[in-house]
This record gives structure tokens, C-alpha cells and sequence, in this order.
């Protein structure tokens, strides 16, 4: 593998900002963010992204490369909570097990995003139609996990309110956001992307940083937590993306995409929600111990995809695309 990869990724502001968020916790630093501005910011990064998305969607048209990536997305988000939640009950319990395996089932857009910088500092073109598969892999995790809590907790008689898991899983503000500003995208085209762009691509990478030092706090924060789960989430929490991402290539390739979807594919694949999951887990799933889920999907996978996975993948297309 191509070490440049990973040191030109490291070298880049967004991702030197996560790790000095992550040495203002290790040297007990009084830095903090005031919590609106993280939540303004990661509004702003979806809304971004969204109109983007629908603009670059309406250019491309709707093909039958669109149509087998969208369909190859929403089976990914099914299949990959399936086929870990049978690996994670080796270990852990239902209630667990069925929430991490939602949160490794369904999405992570910051790390999205930054793949896409990465793509764009290297000059590799994407279409913005990825964004729509982005929208439609956050939610059928939440679903296909808490499916899987009812077929196996079934003598336990629990029961949910499956307006309140459908209203969380298709209308919670990341998804209502970001399928909303594609839609925007789309409806107002290349008009409407010269009227914002000063605002949605001028200052984009400027926001992207700062959001990135805010991340680095939080999952400094939280690796405190990797001392409950034990070495076999560790491991799971690197093993299981690669996995993730070697599948969302193998499926890249038959399907014919360009390098940049390819890889932006891989890292949908291979990412894990902490965000939109998180929270229909403890609404939904309050007996799973949320420091296992949150922990191993920002602590762990969110860094290792930014630092070293998405170079990982980026050097697999390139052997594959040949």
C-alpha cells in the first residue's frame, strides 16, 4: 500500500484539527465548544451535501448505474446488521448486539464527507448522485435492528411503538435535513446551485474543519469507554468495516462505478452511524448499553476510516480498476 495516501490524508487541516481536538483531551486542555455550535455546524454540513447531491443528481439523470447503486446501497444497510448481529451475539446479548449491529448497518456523513474532500484534494471525480445513497442507507439499519430484537426477545414480550421507531428512523432531523435539501437540489438545479454557492462551497471546508476538531473532543472522550467492551469490539469495530468496505467494492465493481463513486460506495459501506442510531437505540432498545455502541462507532471506526480506511480503500480500487 501506498504510505503517501495516509500521510497526505493525515496532512490534511479537517483531519490535523480531529487529532488536536483529541490532544486538548489527552493534555487536559480547557478547550470546549459550545454545544449549538457542533449541532449549527453538522446542520450545515448535511444541508450542504444535500443540495450539492440533488444538483449533481438532476446533471447525471436517473440511470441504470443510479438505479443499482441506490438498490445496491438500501441492501447493503439490510444485509450488514443482519450477518453482524449473528457475529456479535457469539459475545454479547440481543439487546446489544441488535444495536450495534444497527449502528454498523446504517451510516456515518462526516466520514462521507471527508472522503469526498479526500477526493477532491486528489483530483478523482464523483457524482453527487452518491449523496441520494447516502440518504437511503441511514434509516433501514434502525428497522432491520429493532426486527431483530423482536424475533429474539420474543418469550420476553416486549413491545414498541412502531410510529415512534418509523417517525425516528425516517424523520429524525439528519435524515428529514438531508433527503430535504436533495430534493431543493434537484427541484432548483444549476440556478439554484450559482445563488448558493458562495455559502454552500465557499465555506465548506472551513466548517468541515472545525466540525472535525469538535469530533476529536468527543471521541477522545469517549475511548475511556473502550475499557468495558474488551479487546472483541476493538477488534470488531476495525475488522468489521473492512469487511464492509471490501463487500461495497466487490458490489462497486460488478456494477461498473467510476473510482470516485467506488470509494465514497466502500466508505458508506464501511462507516457506522453515532448520530441518527444512537438515538433510536435508546428510545427504542433502552436495555442495550449505549457506552458499547457509541464508543466502538466513534472511538474506534470513526477514526480508523478517516486516518487509515479510506486510504486503505482508495489503494484496493486502484488494484481492482486496473
Amino acid at each position: 500500500m501506498d504510505t503517501s495516501l495516509i500521510i497526505s490524508n493525515i496532512l490534511n487541516p479537517p483531519i490535523l484539527f480531529f487529532f488536536l481536538g483529541m490532544t486538548a483531551v489527552f493534555v487536559k486542555s480547557d478547550l470546549e465548544i459550545p454545544p449549538p455550535v457542533p449541532k449549527l455546524f453538522s446542520l450545515y454540513l448535511l444541508f450542504a451535501i444535500g443540495f450539492k447531491g440533488g444538483v449533481e443528481l438532476i446533471k447525471s439523470g436517473i440511470t441504470q448505474e443510479v438505479v443499482l447503486t441506490l438498490l445496491a446501497a438500501m441492501l447493503m444497510a439490510c444485509f450488514v446488521p443482519i450477518y453482524t448481529f449473528f457475529i456479535l451475539k457469539l459475545k454479547l446479548d440481543t439487546y446489544d448486539a441488535a444495536a450495534i449491529a444497527a449502528t454498523y448497518g446504517s451510516i456515518s456523513a462526516v466520514t462521507f464527507i471527508t472522503a469526498s474532500a479526500f477526493l477532491s484534494e486528489l483530483g478523482i471525480t464523483f457524482d453527487g448522485y452518491m449523496v441520494a445513497a447516502l440518504a437511503l442507507m441511514e434509516s433501514p439499519a434502525i428497522i432491520v435492528g429493532l426486527i431483530l430484537v423482536n424475533i429474539f426477545t420474543v418469550d420476553e414480550k416486549r413491545e414498541f411503538s412502531w410510529t415512534e421507531v418509523l417517525q425516528e428512523a425516517f424523520l429524525n432531523s439528519s435524515v428529514f435535513l438531508l433527503v430535504g435539501s436533495l430534493v431543493i437540489g434537484v427541484l432548483t438545479g444549476e440556478h439554484g446551485w450559482q445563488v448558493l454557492e458562495p455559502f454552500t462551497q465557499g465555506m465548506f471546508y472551513g466548517v468541515l474543519t472545525f466540525f472535525l476538531l469538535d469530533m476529536g473532543l468527543v471521541a477522545a472522550r469517549r475511548i475511556k469507554d473502550l475499557q468495558k467492551t474488551g479487546l472483541f469490539l476493538i477488534l470488531f469495530a476495525i475488522l468489521i468495516p473492512i469487511v464492509n468496505a471490501g463487500i461495497g467494492l466487490a458490489i462497486s465493481k460488478f456494477i461498473g462505478m467510476p473510482r470516485g463513486d467506488a470509494l465514497l460506495f466502500a466508505v458508506l459501506c464501511a462507516s457506522a452511524s453515532y448520530i441518527a442510531v444512537p438515538a433510536a437505540m435508546r428510545m427504542t432498545v433502552p436495555e442495550a448499553n449505549p457506552s458499547l455502541y457509541v464508543s466502538t462507532a466513534l472511538a474506534v471506526t470513526f477514526p480508523f476510516n478517516i486516518i487509515v480506511g479510506i486510504p486503505l480503500y482508495l489503494y484496493g480500487i486502484n488494484l481492482l480498476w486496473r
